[in-house]
C-alpha cells in the first residue's frame, strides 16, 4: 500500500493531508461559497428551516396540551387512579409549555433570518413614523 491512510470511524484521512484549521463552521461556509449560493439564498433557506421547526413546535404544543386535557378529564372520571392521571397531566402540561417555548424561539430566529436576508439583498425597508 503506497498511500498510508488512517481510519477514524467513518472518515479516511491521508497522513500528509492537512486538516482545515478553522473547524466545522468554516468548512461549511467554504462549501456554501463553493456551491455558488449567495448570502441572501442562505438566509432564505435558514428562514425556511426555522419556519418548519416553528410549526413542529406548535404541533407539539397542541398535542401535549390536548393530552394534558385528556388526562385531567381521566382524573375526574377515574377517581381510583386519579393521582396517576394528575401526575401525567402535569408532565404533559410541562411538555406543552416547553414545546411552546421552542416554537417561540424558532419564530424569533425566523424573524432574524428574514431581516438578515433583506439586508443581504439590499432591499431593506425602513418603516419610520415621521420620515
Amino acid at each position: 500500500m503506497s498511500e498510508e491512510k488512517h481510519h477514524h470511524f467513518f472518515h479516511h484521512h491521508k497522513k500528509d493531508e492537512e486538516q482545515p484549521a478553522g473547524g466545522y463552521s468554516e468548512a461549511v461556509a467554504a462549501e456554501v461559497v463553493a456551491a455558488g449560493e449567495s448570502e441572501y439564498e442562505r438566509y432564505k433557506k435558514e428562514e425556511k428551516e426555522h419556519k418548519h421547526k416553528q410549526h413542529l413546535g406548535e404541533a407539539g404544543a397542541i398535542a401535549a396540551g390536548a393530552f394534558a386535557l385528556y388526562e385531567k378529564h381521566e382524573a375526574k372520571k377515574d377517581p381510583e387512579h386519579a393521582h396517576r392521571h394528575k401526575i401525567t397531566e402535569e408532565i404533559a402540561a410541562t411538555a406543552a409549555v416547553g414545546a411552546g417555548g421552542y416554537a417561540f424561539h424558532e419564530h424569533h430566529e425566523k424573524k432574524k433570518d428574514h431581516k438578515d436576508a433583506e439586508e443581504a439583498s439590499g432591499e431593506k425597508k425602513h418603516h419610520h413614523l415621521f420620515g
